[in-house]
């Protein structure tokens, strides 16, 4: 009997880094759950809703299904996860990428000059991430078989956006170091990858608001796609278990798996760039 395609849940995906990764895991034959907020045209400042990219899905060659959650109602996700199992009985990928980006973040100031808003990332996006995870690890369990993403970024490592940021990025590579011991003996994965800059809406708009000093930036980016493949090439590879726990870069694992990004660049890694690279975790376990 074929085996049936693999089922992703991809939170946040209306727009930017989640969009992306959804259609690429959409390419390799995919049924992804695409999660968010907006499902029509004016939902949000920035375009992209959670149909349209459920849409991009089923267009690239996997089944794209839409479902409208907000990451901070734990009832809504709890449903989000039943209905997953009732519908395919199975989850193989859960990517955990959404997260509260206040217009402000990178807005002139120290933090207690911005809004306090901006801390809401650490509610959707660090505690948000917790939950789905949570949900996600006793169907994989079950199964013997999944693996758990968290997108992250070098601002868990360095100064980036003020402390609100980094302590989302530090804390979600966190999980994925912890998560793997529990999850370890039962073959299920969890890892954080380093995103570089993403050529997305968002980050058009940033560049937009100064473009003498973010002139050299778009030259240096991913698309959001490239994380996508990152994520096929980690959950296909036999040895997966080997990485389980770790921070990847993304740009690094195009080399190890020998892929570019979709617009011929090979992104380059920070630790290259910026002499930059995750924190390894100690192998100290107190239980």
């Amino acid at each position: 009997m074929k085996e049936p395609p693999p089922v992703a849940v991809v939170t946040g995906a209306s727009r930017g880094a989640g969009r992306g990764i959804a259609i690429a895991l959409g390419r390799h034959g995919c049924t992804v759950y695409v999660t968010g907020r907006s499902e029509k045209t004016g939902d949000h400042a920035l375009p992209g809703t959670i149909g349209e990219t459920a849409q991009a899905v089923t267009d690239a060659g996997g089944h794209g299904i839409a479902v409208r959650i907000d990451h901070a109602d734990d009832a809504q996700v709890r449903a989000l996860f039943m209905q997953v199992e009732q519908e395919r009985g199975r989850l193989d990928i859960l990517v955990n990428n959404a997260c509260a980006l206040h217009d402000d973040l990178t807005a002139p100031g120290d933090f207690w000059e911005k809004p306090i808003g901006i801390v809401d990332m650490l509610d959707v996006g660090l505690r948000s991430s917790y939950v789905a995870s949570y949900y996600a690890a006793s169907p994989m369990v079950a199964r013997r078989h999944g693996l758990i993403i968290f997108t992250s970024a070098s601002g868990a490592a360095h100064y980036s956006f003020g402390p609100a940021y980094g302590a989302h990025k530090a804390g979600v590579d966190k999980f994925a170091a912890d998560m793997a011991v529990d999850l370890r003996p039962h073959g299920v994965a969890a890892l954080s990858i380093w995103m570089g800059a993403l050529l997305t809406d968002r980050l058009r708009m940033v560049i937009a608001s100064d473009p003498v000093k973010y002139k050299d930036l778009e030259a240096t980016t991913e698309t959001p796609e490239f994380t996508g493949e990152a994520i096929w090439a980690l959950y296909t590879d036999p040895a997966l278990m080997d990485l389980s726990g770790q921070t990847v870069i993304g740009a690094e694992i195009g080399l190890r798996y020998g892929f570019a990004d979709s617009n011929g660049r090979q992104p380059r890694s920070c630790r290259d760039t910026h002499q930059v690279a995750p924190r390894p975790q100690h192998p100290l376990i107190l239980r």
